[in-house]
């Protein structure tokens, strides 16, 4: 991991000038996967079952700000939504397919956007981050539910609480592709409490 030191000239309310030490943390992260689907099989159907949207492996996606990833089902789905991309750890993903699913595991049957290797999700809470030079802001986890034993194998919805990923917004118009990129890590950001 890279840190970038950025120095910042504050007048303090004195009308002094001090120098404030300010960073931006860089790594350097892989994207493995992209994914979108049309509909919901899971979201918002607790005790129904589940339905049979197909999920679609795309080799780019399109955001825009503010609303989400075209051809996803969670576009535009509403004002300020949290959820307008959704990232998966790629450490994660091979965990639970080693020591849960313990054989082959399609890495789209979390049915998140983005699967990223080379950043612990849980530290992009509350942040302000850039992607491809794409901004984004880190809103909660992606929590997991209770479709993930039925999606992957008894035993996942377990080993992946405090796991399931990050929900996020979008905050400029971009594109993703599979590959290496930098991840910037620019500030903290007031969190909403808001409904799932």
């Amino acid at each position: 991991m890279n840190v970038d030191f950025a120095y910042l000239l504050v007048e303090s309310h004195s009308g002094c000038n001090f120098r404030n030490l300010a960073y931006h943390l860089t790594m350097q992260v892989t994207i493995k996967h992209l994914y979108i689907s049309d509909g919901h099989n899971y979201f918002g159907r607790f005790g129904m079952k589940s339905l049979d949207h197909e999920i679609e492996e795309r080799d780019r996606l399109e955001l825009v700000a503010g609303k989400g990833i075209v051809d996803d089902r969670f576009f535009d789905y509403e004002e300020n939504y949290k959820g307008q991309i959704t990232f998966f750890d790629w450490a994660v993903y091979e965990r639970v397919k080693t020591e849960v699913v313990k054989g082959e595991l399609d890495p789209s049957r979390f049915r998140r956007n983005v699967l990223l290797e080379g950043v612990d999700l849980n530290t992009l809470i509350g942040k302000k981050f850039t992607l491809n030079d794409i901004g984004f802001t880190g809103s909660c986890e992606c929590t997991p539910c209770f479709w993930m034993d039925e999606a992957c194998a008894e035993g996942t919805l377990e080993f992946l609480v405090g796991k399931g990923g990050l929900r996020a917004r979008i905050l400029d118009d971009g594109e993703l592709k599979a590959g290496k990129y930098e991840l910037k890590i620019l500030e903290d950001i007031e969190i909403i409490d808001e409904e799932v």
